[in-house]
């Protein structure tokens, strides 16, 4: 890992009109689009581009890091983790809290134009972005943090955007017994380490070496066969709970961050649901990682639903967390496991429910395609990128269902993240 500081390009003073996508501003110089960090709408800021210009550049946009204030909006405020502050410099400021010096009200109006930009360009237009949701806490509650370790053994995050370890004094987004620990660690491989507090308050500790990476991979061994290496122990078991009913999955597996999240959107998902499932029909659970939504159905009144993960460990959990419902829980990639549906199967699903909790890039037309083929009644969409949910919002309109009710929720504060509920009828 390279921690030396980048070459520094030159000064521009610019105007900041908008927001952009990805906890960038934007602002315009001689006609040529600047994405700027650090700062917001209204203001103008000194900044230095992130990449020195050598003759001639067709780039149609630049990056820049604001580095001073000239005219500050009044929805400025100290940075939450000061640490990240625009006094320092931006090498030495961490990422994660890209909006953190903002004022809170005013970053969920910034994700709202966020996600309307994305709706009115993407998705067909004609949609009316909702109010973002607020969780409860605001600071303290990272539950999960990836730390790095770089060659000269220095803990900490990442700069923000770069691959530069920022040793820090404080996790001001993390739950306080994470940063009781992040600030004891010393002395470690080069790597990374992930900090995870599960429900019962206890920090695990996920030691993950570049050496033992090195091992496996036959590019940085220096010969031209892998390595071979003990066998990796399973990851331990830890529990999650939400409405009443107990979740085990990986310590490393995928869990929301936010402790207030996985209640809030199977809330959520229960809502824009409710009165839509046929307790006689058959239901999806697509991307369904250890079945926090297949419980959803349950709950709604689901008797055969069908999970879907591409995660074996999960998928194993997933069974385990659904037994007394009678889930079943498949091992699959979503768009092979659609494509495999055929006669009985497909028939039954089309007066079901699906619900889709895809990756950050979204669901993808094929996917879409797949599901909208299965003619459900109703779909639930989790979405966690507003660009590419409205990629995916433009192929499921395009193939007769329309989102009848949009909920966004601020999962992330002082992040640029935000999570996005849908449900898709025909239209």
């Amino acid at each position: 890992m390279n921690s030396s500081s980048p070459a520094e390009g030159p000064l521009l003073d610019l105007d900041v009109t908008g927001v952009a996508h990805g906890g960038v501003f934007v602002a315009r110089h001689e006609g040529r689009v600047v994405f700027v960090s650090d700062a917001i709408p209204g203001e103008r800021v000194r900044a230095r581009l992130s990449d020195p210009q050598t003759g001639e550049d067709t780039r149609s946009f630049w990056r820049a890091e604001t580095v001073e204030v000239l005219d500050a909006s009044p929805h400025r405020r100290p940075h939450v983790w000061a640490e990240a502050d625009v006094s320092r410099a931006p090498a030495l400021r961490p990422g994660g809290a890209d909006l953190g010096h903002i004022d809170i009200a005013e970053q969920r109006v910034l994700k709202r134009t966020v996600l309307q930009e994305a709706l009115d360009r993407f998705a067909g237009g004609g949609l009316i972005a909702p109010e973002v949701e607020a969780p409860g806490a605001d600071e303290h509650w990272r539950t999960r943090v990836t730390l790095h370790i770089d060659a000269e053994g220095r803990i900490g995050p990442f700069a923000a955007r770069s691959h530069r370890v920022v040793p820090v004094a404080d996790h001001v987004l993390a739950r306080p017994a994470i940063a009781a620990v992040a600030r004891g660690l010393d002395g470690l491989p080069e790597g990374r380490i992930e900090l995870v507090e599960p429900g019962d308050g206890e920090v695990r500790r996920l030691l993950r070496p570049e050496s033992a990476r090195a091992s496996r991979d036959p590019a940085r061994s220096g010969s031209g066969r892998r390595r071979t290496t003990p066998r990796r122990a399973d990851p331990e078991t830890i529990r999650e709970s939400v409405a009443g009913r107990d979740f085990a999955l990986d310590a490393n597996g995928f869990w929301q961050i936010h402790p207030a999240a996985a209640t809030l959107l199977d809330d959520a998902v229960a809502d824009v649901l409710d009165g839509r499932v046929d307790p006689d029909a058959a239901h999806l659970d697509l991307y369904g990682g250890v079945g926090l939504f297949s419980a959803t159905l349950a709950r709604l009144g689901a008797r055969r639903i069908t999970t879907v993960e591409s995660s074996p460990r999960a998928t194993r959990h997933a069974a385990e967390n659904l037994r007394d419902l009678g889930a079943r829980a498949v091992t699959a990639r979503v768009d092979r496991f659609l494509r495999d549906q055929e006669g009985e199967e497909r028939a039954a699903i089309a007066g079901g429910a699906v619900i889709l909790d895809p990756p950050r890039s979204g669901a993808g037309r094929a996917v879409v395609e797949d599901v909208a083929a299965l003619d459900p009644a109703a779909i639930a969409y989790v979405a966690c990128d507003p660009v590419a949910l409205a990629r995916d919002l433009a192929t499921f309109r395009g193939l007769g269902y329309e989102p009848q009710r949009l909920r966004a929720f601020d999962l992330f504060p002082h992040s640029h993240h935000l999570e996005t509920v849908v449900l898709f009828g025909r239209g």
